[in-house]
């Protein structure tokens, strides 16, 4: 274990209020440095990591396949600024004392976090499981065992708490994105939409649940920010990751990367997209990463105009924006705390019209946003392979027509690309699924109107191209796995952000 500043707070200075203060003279010294500086990212990450935010020992429960009840838990925010409280609801069956460490995701030396507070010991309680409320929505309604604000030293990234039973050897998480207001070359957009839209806590209340079926598309569903996350419930067992939704599975990577690499990057959740225009317009760059499916129509037309004033764009993801996801509030009144399935963003294919719907929204194409959409057959593997070599995004890698990445297509991809003046098809090729169909898959990329520029990788899995963080676990899924980090796509990555950083910008 890394020798690290004792960052704990007792529970009695909680209690008094004093929370703020505590914080910020708990913190490790270099936590006060000067984070004002061009790039927080590369002094963020001068700072010492530790493994120690990696689970290792957590259990999932059989009965109900994905929840660990001996001790599970969530926070009052899926994204929150600095000087915000967030609030910790934790519940331990049988009732039991345990602790909370938190940690900063990043780099670090290789490492993968940075431990930035010690909460506890905490008493634990046994809280109610929630009734299946309008539309099978499960909303924890749980008492708070810990409240306090994020400090103003806190960069923005994505934070893991990890939960730690003291009596017994169990652990899992909970996760929330610390945002800012600043200016920045990346806005890297988590995917939490999507990580609730799969969560099936606690046994089979997914967006896909509709009593009947556990992989049914169609509207009258509902998903509550309001619980636990349970264990990851596709293509992949991963217990470790307990409580963090799909962010270790799928997006991790990129941000490790990134941080590795000294990117300017700052993070936001879906809601935050949601909720207006002004994280987007502070930024050269949005991307979207790993498994990005459901969206608002208000983050589909806050990106698009974004794109549309010179904002770059990355689809470093695959499903981008497939379903239209509306937000309601909690049944407290707290604004997008719950998400439905609505619609299908650009109509129905009739291949598709016979596995899903009928919806009472129709969105606009998201091709006309990606570059390209999510096709039918939508699931398969295959290789990333290069079909327009000359294009810059391939400048330095040596790249020739016809060269592939092996495995790096899936599980789920984009095709069809929109007529839009300019677009590249810049690789393509064919996934195949477990059930022998084939999809015509393309990676895009298209100028904008500023000399800005959207890039579409058409895969979940582009991540998995570029770093392999501690802990982390190759995906396998339709008989087809990606490789892990590659130079090429590394390189390529290169081009296309150190290109943003140069080009467009709002205007």
């Amino acid at each position: 274990m890394s020798e690290e500043p004792d960052t704990s707070l007792s529970r009695r200075d909680l209690l008094k209020g004093v929370a703020a203060a505590g914080l910020a003279s708990a913190l490790s010294p270099e936590a006060s440095g000067d984070l004002q500086a061009t790039n927080p990212i590369l002094e963020e990450n001068k700072k010492p990591g530790t493994t120690d935010w990696q689970l290792t020992y957590t259990r999932v429960d059989p009965d109900t396949r994905y929840r660990c009840p001996w001790i599970e838990g969530y926070v009052s925010h899926a994204s929150i600024r600095a000087g915000e409280e967030l609030s910790l609801m934790v519940s331990t069956n049988p009732p039991g004392r345990f602790e909370v460490d938190f940690y900063r995701m990043g780099y670090y030396g290789g490492t993968g976090g940075r431990h930035v507070l010690h909460l506890g010991p905490l008493d634990g309680v046994t809280q109610p499981d929630p009734p299946v409320g309008e539309e099978r929505v499960r909303e924890c309604v749980w008492t708070s065992c810990a409240t306090f604000k994020i400090p103003d030293d806190w960069t923005s990234g994505v934070y893991l708490g990890k939960l730690s039973l003291l009596d017994e050897r169990y652990q899992s998480y909970v996760i929330f994105i610390v945002r800012d207001e600043r200016k920045a070359d990346f806005l890297f957009q988590c995917s939490d939409n999507t990580w609730q839209a799969y969560n099936r806590w606690p046994s089979q209340y997914a967006l896909y649940d509709d009593g009947k079926n556990e992989w049914a598309l169609k509207p009258g569903i509902r998903v509550s920010y309001d619980r636990p996350y349970g264990k990851y419930c596709q293509i992949l067992d991963a217990p470790l990751s307990q409580g963090s939704g799909e962010f270790l599975l799928w997006e991790f990577p990129l941000a490790y990367w990134m941080e590795r690499e000294g990117y300017d990057v700052t993070y936001c959740s879906n809601t935050d997209i949601h909720a207006g225009m002004d994280a987007l317009l502070r930024a050269r760059a949005f991307l979207s990463v790993g498994h990005d499916e459901y969206w608002s129509l208000e983050q589909f037309n806050n990106v698009k105009a974004a794109i549309d004033k010179g904002m770059n764009a990355a689809f470093f993801s695959g499903n981008t924006s497939c379903f239209v996801a509306p937000f309601f509030p909690s049944s407290t009144g707290r604004a997008n705390r719950v998400i439905t399935r609505a619609g299908r963003y650009g109509g129905l294919s009739e291949i598709e019209a016979k596995k899903m719907g009928p919806f009472p929204i129709e969105g606009p194409n998201e091709a006309t946003l990606i570059g390209a959409r999510t096709i039918s057959p939508y699931n398969g593997s295959g290789d990333w392979t290069v079909s327009a070599p000359d294009a810059w995004i391939f400048d330095g890698t040596g790249m020739k027509i016809g060269d592939r990445v092996p495995g790096l297509v899936g599980w789920e991809f984009h095709g069809d690309p929109a007529p839009i003046p300019g677009l590249q098809i810049v690789a393509e090729g064919k996934a195949t699924n477990t059930d022998g169909d084939i999809a015509h898959w393309t990676a895009t990329l298209y100028p904008g109107k500023y000399e800005n520029w959207v890039f579409n990788a058409s895969t979940i899995w582009w991540a998995q191209g570029l770093s392999s963080p501690p802990g982390h676990l190759l995906p396998y899924s339709h008989y087809g796995r990606p490789h892990g980090p590659d130079a090429r796509v590394e390189r390529i990555t290169k081009n296309i952000l150190d290109r943003f950083r140069t080009s467009g910008g709002i205007v």
